[in-house]
């Protein structure tokens, strides 16, 4: 059941160039990436975003907010996501985590100060609040890395099942997380 007052933000941005083809389009059973991560924000929350790049002419079933750069950044699309998001939290979900749930998500939201992310994770997937913003422009501005925005925010720690936020960087990887969730 999706949870009132929640925006889902899906990250379609990356350049994918370890993958070798467009990460959003792999498919996982009879769904792309997209789809199933799209699907997993639609359990968890009552708005759902898909930022960025218009540019990349991704045929995706969802419309596609451009993250207004020319820089592929993660900042860039959380900024983006935040600045039109109905709501004050949203979750972030980049399209190569595949098996995060709405569970996950809504527990992720649950613990957001400024930010929330998972205890051993990076800083995607992750819930924040607008009032991140100062230091997600900051980041961007610099080119610096998402992690180190962290460091000027207040931050909720999740313990997650570390399966839920695997991500893909590359075929072989999807296929070996695949692997482990069937074993």
């Amino acid at each position: 059941m999706a949870d009132r007052g929640l925006t889902g933000v899906l990250l379609v941005g990356g350049a994918s160039r370890r993958f070798g083809s467009p990460k959003a389009l792999a498919r996982i059973g009879e769904e792309t990436l997209a789809e199933r991560t799209w699907r997993v924000l639609g359990e968890a929350c009552d708005e759902r975003l898909a930022v960025g790049k218009v540019a990349d002419e991704l045929p995706l079933p969802f419309p596609l907010i451009d993250d207004g750069t020319d820089v592929r950044h993660p900042a860039a699309g959380i900024i983006a996501a935040l600045r039109v998001a109905a709501h004050d939290v949203s979750v972030i979900l980049p399209v190569d985590c595949p098996y995060m749930t709405a569970a996950g998500l809504r527990a992720l939201a649950g613990a957001c100060a400024d930010a929330a992310v998972p205890v051993g994770g990076g800083p995607i997937p992750g819930a924040y609040r607008r009032s991140a913003l100062p230091a997600l422009e900051r980041c961007l501005a610099e080119q610096g890395r998402l992690k180190d925005a962290l460091a000027a925010l207040e931050v909720g720690r999740v313990p997650l099942d570390p399966s839920l936020f695997a991500d893909a960087d590359t075929l072989g990887e999807l296929a070996e997380i695949e692997a482990r969730r069937r074993g």
